[in-house]
């Protein structure tokens, strides 16, 4: 998505659906871990940085622009605490029931998506296994690339890759000694380490998966299709997209949900010295009152109201004026440029999609949100009451601690349209830090201007 023009044709169709494998019991990693607080949940469910391991996953397939649908695997026991997770969004999240193996959960997942969301416009399908939560932003798109690239029907499938740093060697499994005898080196450059989320033509997979289905000890799906001869493609995985298997993979992935871009960071020290700049941009949003009664969204979160908000999103005027403060800060365009009003898919759209695509934006850069201020101006509803929680979802939408989140309002003492509740306003300021541009100067011009 990062990497295409931001969405303007109005008869765009999302060509691509989604697996996330959420159903295994995490055993290894329990058996690993020495932290109570945390075994006593499966690690899907893990704290990674400011979200769970599993809605790392979960928010990049379903804020993806090519993604019609999402099929959540999950163990039985756990469906109903998922529920809490699930933000709102047009991307629809169906929950199933995943099976004793990964290969008998991802068919689960495959006859869902088969069953529930109609099939005739998609053509791919990405199979991700949650316990690798860090997606590159542009993984998916790069996925895709290749497929269209190499069409023969012969290939039916693309996959990240990483390769090996180290000497690889294979050893005596039948030596009695403590210490394991070498048997022989292998050649580095044919090996790579298969990662998560794996493309494929949806028929193909799907024909696959019940062809083999009473084969089991598939690892993954990559794997059906080199056994009955179709080609994958490789690609350029990341270290970021490591498994979590076991408690010291947890430490390394925390470091990395910490961390923003590195890979912009490293690929512009050089040209910048480690400089960074800070910027501020500011937002500004309005909409109108229906005389219908219905709820509302303000500040991500659902409220009661005696008259709904006419908008063809959701009409958050608060997350609206956010988004517009952050594009605002990159000099990017604003969100009327980016889920124009006139294409139906953002009809009735969550408007957390809209923020998550905008700290993506700011992500791609390489650069950081510190602070934001919101300020809703209106009669009615009252904000004092939600505030905390209005906090505690833009905290959890921008993956920034809740003390750099700031939620006020005020009132028009009666003055304007909100004063005379027509409407609603909201106004917005974010700070951010980027990695100064190349041939930043603070050197007056010649007239002896800045």
């Amino acid at each position: 998505m990062q990497k295409k023009s931001p969405p303007s044709d109005v008869n765009f169709v999302p060509s691509c659906a989604a697996i996330i494998v959420a159903a295994g019991s995490g055993t290894r990693a329990l058996a690993g871990d020495t932290s109570a607080s945390i075994t006593a949940l499966t690690k899907q469910f893990w704290q990674l940085g400011t979200k769970t391991v599993l809605e790392h996953s979960l928010d990049y397939f379903t804020a993806h622009r090519l993604i019609a649908a999402v099929i959540l695997v999950l163990p039985k026991c756990q469906i109903s605490r998922i529920n809490d997770l699930i933000m709102p969004t047009p991307t629809p999240v169906h929950l199933v029931v995943g099976g004793a193996t990964r290969q008998e959960s991802v068919r689960a997942g495959l006859n869902a998506l088969e069953a529930s969301v109609d099939t005739d416009s998609i053509a791919h399908v990405a199979i991700h296994d949650a316990a690798r939560p860090l997606i590159p932003t542009n993984l998916l798109d790069r996925l895709l690339t290749a497929l269209e690239v190499e069409k023969d029907d012969k290939t039916v499938g693309a996959i990240p890759v990483l390769s090996f740093a180290d000497s690889i060697k294979t050893f005596d499994q039948n030596h009695t000694n403590k210490s394991k005898i070498i048997d022989s080196s292998l050649n580095r450059s044919k090996i790579a380490i298969a990662q998560t989320p794996q493309l494929f033509n949806l028929r193909a997979i799907t024909s696959l998966h019940r062809e083999f289905a009473d084969q089991l000890g598939f690892t993954d799906d990559c794997s059906l299709a080199e056994k009955a001869g179709f080609n994958i493609l490789a690609i350029d995985g990341a270290k970021q997209l490591m498994k979590l298997t076991d408690n010291d993979d947890y430490i390394m992935l925390e470091q990395w949900a910490t961390r923003t871009n590195t890979t912009f960071l490293s690929a512009n020290k050089a040209k910048t010295g480690n400089m960074t700049e800070t910027r501020h941009g500011t937002g500004f949003d309005v909409h109108k009152f229906d005389h219908e009664s219905g709820p509302i969204w303000l500040g991500g979160i659902k409220l009661d109201s005696d008259r709904r908000i006419l908008a063809h999103s959701d009409g958050d005027v608060g997350l609206h004026a956010l988004c517009d403060a952050i594009f605002g800060a990159l000099a990017d365009g604003d969100i009327g440029s980016h889920f124009p009003p006139s294409e139906p898919q953002w009809k009735n759209a969550s408007s957390a999609v809209f923020l998550t695509f905008a700290i993506r934006r700011l992500a791609e850069r390489g650069g950081a949100l510190i602070h934001l201020d919101l300020t809703f101006i209106c009669e009615n509803p009252k904000i004092g009451p939600h505030r905390n929680a209005m906090r505690a979802r833009i905290s959890k939408i921008c993956g920034l601690s809740i003390d750099r989140v700031s939620v006020k309002a005020t009132t028009s003492e009666g003055l304007g349209f909100t004063g005379r509740g027509e409407g609603i306003a909201a106004q917005a300021s974010v700070s951010i830090t980027l990695p100064a541009l190349p041939g930043m100067s603070t050197q007056p011009n010649q007239d002896g201007q800045g």
